[in-house]
């Protein structure tokens, strides 16, 4: 059995920067020589000026290589952080792509969970917050790793007792900085949850903003932003709390190690005289940068700790997005340990086949006793047995809420079932190549989603590759959308969507039926198009799909008496359950329920 090694995200992206890594070793490891270097030689410049009385014309070399010291340790000082910074960015755009693969690879049932705006925070919000781990957290542990051993070297080459006083006083500043930096993280977690909460409430707000003010309800959306704003508010809050008393912390340890180590140099100076000037303030000068660089290194783990707060969410969300592929595999791994080579071969044939066959036809449809559930509190859906055969023409009718919608979704692989299965040419829709079943599949709800664009940008969208502008007027045309461009300045390059040219019910539907005509699928998925229409508009709609339908299966939620009685098979649903199917006269004669609803339209003047 082969071990999989477990890797989180933050491992990953440092595998990927090896070569920053070992520039940031030499970098530290050459900073640390500048730095001993520019305290033996103030050191050696103040003890002549000062002690010996030397001239200054006999230092003016010590000086100029002080000098040169200096600049040369602030340059790698600005190295430091532009390799940091270089890792930063490296790290930011490998995980920003990762979730935008992910997020754009995963399935159907994945992309539909949760909020767009929490998704959209994760992918900028959280990952910006990276930033930091990366290009302040890794330089000042690497620095510390470095530096911090060779100061604490070289004092005690010169004096033992400082070596020490720092060598115990030191350990205090990372067990600190462990004990802050653990409640910093869980802080920070809660931070970017709270953060995902206040965009989707916003987003969902701006999206349905003419509703709420329609219906009233506009204040008390707004109560609830402010409510979502505060919460965020509270635990950025909270985190910034931490970061002042892990400041005042440090800097309260910082200056009595130093004090420590001051009084201890003093008494070996002044009063028992053991030791040199030039010694005493080469250590003097020394010691400062080692508590300061523990110092650094304290607060830039705090904001590591944030980082890797923010890092957990791009975690989570990318696994999330990935919980139900691994599942599968799992559960289709299971009872195959122990396949062979051979086997496995003729497994991927017979799957690259049935993929072919999907694709080159319109498939058969098969679902068996599917069960499902949305929560354990909702009414339970079930078909028992339904069968769909190559370019069958199948209307889907209902009471509101019996479970039209869901049957729907069950057939375009947008849910699993809890049990039972939904067969493709005989084959579970969950093992084909979702990618490959969507290349074939289209689904037209009652309300399209119109991007910013134009019109042309829009259709273009069901194509799935790149098409001629003559292929974009003949969908447009097909769909009936010819009349609409025609009566519009720049025809097919109008601006459409948001910010652009309203479009009423009918001409999204259109804009819609012209994505599949585009696209030619072998299945079309209808979920009340013509609802809310008038009947004109719908008759032309009504045209286009027939003409759609030619040459695939479609299976359409139907409302009007038009639409159900020209079906080659009929499915009643009620309450979840469906209930019977067959042709429109064989139900009206077996199935009161229907003829029932048959008679309310037919007296509604829906026929």
């Amino acid at each position: 059995m082969k071990r999989r090694a477990k890797s989180n995200l933050i491992s990953q992206q440092m595998s990927l920067q090896r070569k920053n890594r070992l520039f940031l070793a030499i970098i530290s490891l050459a900073l640390g020589v500048a730095i001993v270097s520019q305290a033996t030689l103030v050191a050696e410049a103040v003890q002549r000026i000062f002690v010996e009385k030397a001239s200054f014309s006999s230092v003016i070399l010590l000086l100029v290589l002080l000098l040169a010291v200096m600049a040369v340790r602030t340059l790698l000082t600005y190295g430091n952080g532009k390799v940091g910074l270089h890792m930063a960015a490296r790290a930011k755009t490998n995980m920003r792509a990762a979730v935008l693969q992910k997020l754009t690879q995963a399935s159907m049932p994945s992309t539909l969970r949760g909020q767009t705006g929490g998704k959209v925070s994760v992918a900028l919000d959280a990952v910006d917050e990276a930033d930091s781990y990366f290009s302040q957290y890794m330089p000042r542990m690497m620095e510390a790793a470095m530096i911090a051993i060779l100061i604490l070297v070289v004092t005690f080459t010169q004096h033992a007792n400082t070596g020490w006083i720092m060598l115990f006083t030191a350990p205090f500043i990372p067990l600190f900085m462990i004990l802050v930096g653990l409640q910093t993280k869980n802080k920070s977690e809660e931070k970017y949850a709270q953060l995902a909460e206040f965009s989707g409430t916003f987003l969902d707000s701006l999206q349905g903003l003419v509703t709420l003010k329609i219906f009233g309800r506009a204040k008390r959306q707004q109560q609830e932003i402010e409510r979502s704003s505060l919460g965020y508010r509270d635990a950025t809050m909270g985190i910034l709390k931490i970061a002042f008393t892990n400041t005042f912390m440090l800097e309260s340890i910082v200056m009595l190690s130093i004090g420590i180590v001051a009084l201890e140099l003093a008494i070996q100076l002044l009063v028992f005289k053991s030791m040199t000037f030039h010694t005493a303030f080469l250590v003097l000068l020394l010691v400062p940068e080692f508590y300061s660089l523990l110092k650094n290194t304290g607060t830039a783990f705090h904001s590591g700790r944030t980082s890797m707060g923010a890092i957990r969410k791009v975690e989570q969300m990318l696994a999330e997005t990935n919980i139900k592929s691994t599942q599968m595999e799992r559960e289709e791994g299971s009872d195959q340990s122990d396949i062979t080579d051979v086997d496995a071969t003729a497994q991927t044939e017979e799957l690259r086949t049935a993929r072919a066959e999907l694709i080159t036809m319109p498939p058969t449809i098969e679902l068996n006793d599917v069960r499902f559930q949305y929560t354990p509190d909702s009414f339970g859906f079930e078909t028992g047995q339904i069968s769909i055969g190559p370019g069958e023409q199948i209307a889907i009718v209902g009471k509101s809420g019996s479970g039209k919608t869901t049957l729907l979704h069950l057939i375009a692989g947008l849910l699993k079932p809890d049990s039972g299965a939904v067969l493709v040419n005989g084959t579970e829709i969950s093992q084909h190549d979702e990618a490959a079943w969507f290349e074939r599949v289209s689904y037209i709800t009652q309300h399209p989603y119109i991007f910013a664009g134009t019109f042309a940008e829009n259709i273009e969208i069901g194509a799935g590759r790149i098409v001629s502008r003559v292929e974009i007027e003949q969908a447009a045309e097909e769909a009936g959308l010819s009349g609409v461009v025609a009566q519009l300045e720049q025809g097919l390059d109008t601006f459409v969507g948001e910010g652009g040219r309203g479009l009423s019910g009918g001409e999204k539907q259109r804009l819609a039926l012209a994505r599949a005509f585009l696209k030619r699928p072998a299945v079309i998925l209808f979920d009340e198009p013509t609802v809310g229409l008038d009947l004109h508009t719908e008759r032309v709609l009504q045209q286009s799909i027939a003409s759609l339908a030619k040459t695939a299966t479609m299976i359409t939620v139907a409302h009007r008496l038009y639409t159900i009685q020209h079906a080659d098979n009929i499915l009643f649903m009620d309450n979840g359950v469906l209930v019977d199917s067959g042709h429109h006269n064989e139900l009206l004669a077996r199935l009161p329920q229907y003829a029932e609803m048959v008679d309310v339209q037919r007296k509604g003047g829906l026929a």
